[in-house]
């Protein structure tokens, strides 16, 4: 981070759309800011500092995932989430550890491509435009000079006045181009032809790499092939922009940056890790489990992977884990891979207060949401204070009742709640619709009092 945050200013950012949980925020607070301290410290000690990687525990809908996605946007750093249980042991059809670094990479390779495509599109946008210009008005060719005879003379003048005035009618269309007055206006464009045949070469553990890579290959071997369309000017400018910011940027640069920004600041947040947390004793489709935890550890520990742009190193890869441990626990990991998560955070229960706040505070509230989505339709939703305090009520009592999925439960009782008007919406143009505590009660009491309902409802 160029202007780092505090510990401080980073909960604050994060208090904006997470409920709670401060503990779990101020843990990772201090992880991201120590990430930003080991580069401002002496080189010979900066290897040495390894990444406090963190394990949340806690029930599903509480933010864990949440607060590690926006730790990634604060941190402008690359960022993958994926599920541990998606990963077998080498050797079971299925994904191998190393993949999630493979693509925390791509990820990197598109951001660091993204922000210098974003610096030449000035440059680009000059280029494109003089190339629309030449394609609706194609320059004519001059003719070499040489020794005039008296009787050529005459004709040279003319020419020279020819030209002048194509270069009055360029810049005309060029100020006609800027305007957007040509913007109806078909052009031919050569572009590259991506109907390529799909053929799976390979299948199985640990080879859609090299699957990918040799299509690669085989791609780049190949003669390029374009075709002809006819398009509009302004979609002809977007391609020839893009075309050429590709061609402004280097991508030998792109990949060393990427690089360095996956080994230095990435972030990979490994939910459901509880799903592997199994032991010897398991049998079955369990046993690959532990197989998974010690392929896990070198990963996390540090070691280096090879990529299609490279050799990766892990060693300060920060890594989150979460999982509910409803049934197993973080002891039941393997040693050595308890000791590279030294920093442990439980996450709380959301209470009905919680429920309240979620509905109301953050920047991306429900509420807020739903609002802006029906006024797209001219219809004005007016939510009453008791009303979404009854929400929030119904909410906690589902919860405590059925599975407790956390703050996803208000997702499925905001669209069982507001259907109606959501269906119907298109015919409500220009009315204001208030939601009432006797709204909500009306619409979902039934269902709340029927637990059977309500577990498969709500």
């Amino acid at each position: 981070m160029q202007q780092p945050l505090t510990p401080a200013e980073i909960v604050r950012e994060l208090d904006k759309y997470i409920i709670g949980q401060r503990d779990a925020k101020r843990m990772v607070a201090i992880a991201l800011r120590n990430r930003w301290r080991r580069q401002q410290v002496p080189e010979h000690l900066r290897d040495e500092i390894a990444p406090k990687n963190i394990i949340m525990i806690g029930p599903t809908g509480v933010g864990k995932t949440e607060i590690a996605r926006r730790l990634a946007r604060l941190a402008q750093s690359p960022f993958l989430k994926i599920e541990a249980s998606k990963f077998t042991e080498v050797g079971y059809v299925g994904r191998d550890v190393e993949s999630m670094i493979r693509d925390l990479m791509e990820l990197a390779v598109s951001m660091v491509r993204t922000e210098e495509m974003d610096a030449v599109k000035v440059r680009a946008e000059e280029i494109t435009e003089e190339k629309l210009l030449d394609i609706l008005l194609p320059p004519k060719r001059q003719p070499e000079p040489r020794e005039q005879l008296p009787e050529q003379s005459e004709a040279l003048k003319a020419a020279q006045e020819e030209s002048e005035q194509a270069d009055s009618t360029r810049e005309k269309l060029r100020k006609l181009l800027r305007k957007g007055a040509l913007d109806d206006r078909y052009v031919d464009l050569e572009v590259p032809d991506r109907n390529m045949p799909m053929v799976e070469i390979f299948a199985g553990a640990g080879m859609e790499d090299m699957d990918y890579n040799l299509r690669e290959m085989l791609g780049s071997m190949l003669p390029r092939r374009t075709k002809r369309r006819k398009v509009k000017i302004p979609e002809a400018r977007e391609i020839l922009i893009q075309d050429e910011s590709q061609r402004l940027i280097d991508m030998d640069k792109v990949i060393k940056s990427a690089i360095e920004r996956v080994e230095h600041s990435g972030i990979i947040f490994l939910d459901e890790i509880d799903k592997i947390a199994g032991r010897e004793s398991t049998k079955g489709p369990d046993v690959s489990r532990e197989g998974v935890q010690r392929d896990l550890l070198p990963i996390v520990e540090g070691s280096t992977v090879t990529t299609k742009y490279g050799m990766v190193r892990t060693d300060h890869i920060l890594f989150i884990a979460s999982g509910a441990f409803h049934i197993s626990k973080p002891s039941d990991l393997i040693p050595e891979l308890q000791g590279r998560f030294p920093i442990r955070v439980e996450l709380q229960s959301l209470t009905k207060d919680d429920f309240l706040r979620i509905l109301k505070e953050p920047e991306n509230a429900l509420i807020v949401q739903y609002k802006s989505l029906l006024e797209t339709e001219e219809v004005k939703l007016i939510f009453q204070d008791d009303a979404i305090e009854e929400i929030a009520s119904i909410a906690y009592e589902v919860n405590s009742r059925t599975e407790n999925i956390g703050a996803r439960r208000l997702h499925t009782i905001m669209e069982r709640l507001l259907s109606d008007i959501s269906f119907n919406a298109p015919d409500l143009k220009g009315q204001e619709i208030p939601v009432t505590k006797e709204y909500v009660r009306e619409t979902l009491q039934e269902i709340v009092k029927d637990e059977d309902l309500s577990r498969y409802i709500l």
